[in-house]
């Protein structure tokens, strides 16, 4: 079973994606990338999950957008949810000049198979999409009493939030149920990297990976422990987003 993750760029600029593989009762870094266009990303997900893989897509964009204007219900719940630790998520609708494209990305997955999965049994093999948010999900998996602020401020600031992502990451996720071994970390710059001396775009390719992997994770915590682990905000007819719901 593969876990992609997609840290989608919602209107361009560069998307991060991961690919984990669960193999020996761990999850193993296969691929930690960039990606700019759809046409590439899709390129990429076809490269590493052949038509016969059993795999998960977990994408952050709103892949199901059903109201003509203001928020989705999910995009509410996140505040309501989530609000006290500023993780509440950007607004969702049809009139939102990212709509068109994460809808396409959504609808280029069902045709390679991938169906929507805000339900689903877990460890069972399949192809499924959802959509996830890092935020949230941090915020349980790493136990924060706040989000960690690495995607907005001065450059300093970001690379002090990016340093304290990877901490966790290298800290948290080997530790859980699936765990993520970081054995081959070596062949990925996003996770060995020193950032004192990054340039604003460098700086934020890494952001693009080390979200794409926590999409990437999600989704296998999702596969793995279904609704006992995890909360459903919203379902397929008002759009929705799993969010791990503790460790």
């Amino acid at each position: 079973m593969k876990f992609l993750g997609i840290d989608l760029g919602w209107t361009s600029g560069a998307s991060g994606m991961c690919c984990l593989e669960w193999r020996d009762r761990e999850l193993h870094i296969q691929h930690l990338t960039q990606a700019t266009e759809i046409d590439t990303i899709l390129a990429l997900i076809d490269s590493w999950i052949t038509p016969e893989t059993a795999a998960l897509i977990a994408v952050d964009a709103p892949t199901l957008i059903p109201n003509e204007s203001g928020m989705r219900l999910p995009d509410k719940l996140t505040h309501q949810h989530f609000g006290r630790y500023h993780a509440g998520c950007y607004p969702a609708n049809l009139k939102r000049p990212f709509a068109q494209r994460t809808i396409n990305l959504g609808l280029s997955l069902e045709k390679r198979g991938f169906q929507h999965a805000d339900t689903i049994n877990p460890r069972q093999k399949g192809r499924y999409q959802i959509e996830v948010f890092p935020h949230p999900a941090m915020v349980n998996l790493f136990q924060l009493p706040r989000i960690l602020k690495y995607k907005k401020g001065r450059l300093g600031d970001r690379k002090i939030g990016l340093n304290q992502l990877r901490d966790y990451i290298f800290g948290v996720l080997p530790h859980l149920e699936p765990a993520l071994n970081l054995a081959n970390i070596a062949d990925y710059t996003a996770l060995t990297i020193d950032f004192e001396n990054l340039t604003g775009k460098q700086t934020k390719a890494v952001e693009d990976q080390l979200d794409g992997l926590i999409c990437a994770y999600i989704g296998a915590y999702w596969w793995y422990w279904g609704s006992a682990k995890n909360l459903v905000l919203g379902d397929i007819s008002t759009g929705y987003i799993v969010v791990p719901s503790g460790v």
